[in-house]
């Protein structure tokens, strides 16, 4: 924690983006767990084709498409990816809120790491929700590299 028993904000937004993001992976998940199950599979193809029929949404044709071409072996690896990549943003996040230095970096690398896909996915289609996401983890790494080359309660060089 920085001076007097203050919590940094910046690790604080980042430290509860990343749980909400590992809550979500787990959801996701536990989600394509489920739909092992050929019955949960049944009502999860209804509740899409009713969702299409009624809203018109493509996100949703693309989930009933992703749903009617998976395989036991495809849902099972993408549960178990789900839960894995839940898992780093959860230390991600812990660390965070802890304010360990160690979080930091590792946040640095695995966000880091995904920014030349972003713009990859940004340059094949300009879309806001892409470009949201290109923008807020560059400012997160940016903030968390600028932490670390200046750590709170170091002295400062004139």
């Amino acid at each position: 924690m920085t001076g007097r028993g203050h919590h940094d904000r910046g690790l604080l937004v980042l430290a509860v983006f990343k749980m909400i993001k590992a809550a979500l992976l787990f959801l996701a998940g536990a989600g394509a767990f489920t739909l092992l199950s050929p019955t949960a599979q049944e009502r999860a193809r209804d509740w899409l084709t009713y969702l299409t029929v009624k809203q018109g949404h493509s996100i949703i044709e693309r989930a009933l498409h992703l749903l009617n071409v998976a395989t036991p072996w495809k849902m099972t690896m993408v549960g178990i990816a789900s839960i894995c990549y839940g898992m780093v943003f959860a230390a991600e996040g812990i660390g965070l809120w802890l304010e360990r230095r160690w979080a930091e970096y590792l946040t640095v690398i695995a966000t880091g790491s995904l920014i030349p896909f972003e713009i990859y996915e940004l340059a094949r289609a300009l879309t806001i929700p892409r470009a949201l996401a290109l923008g807020t983890n560059t400012v997160a790494v940016l903030y968390l590299i600028y932490r670390l080359r200046h750590p709170p309660g170091a002295p400062r060089r004139t």
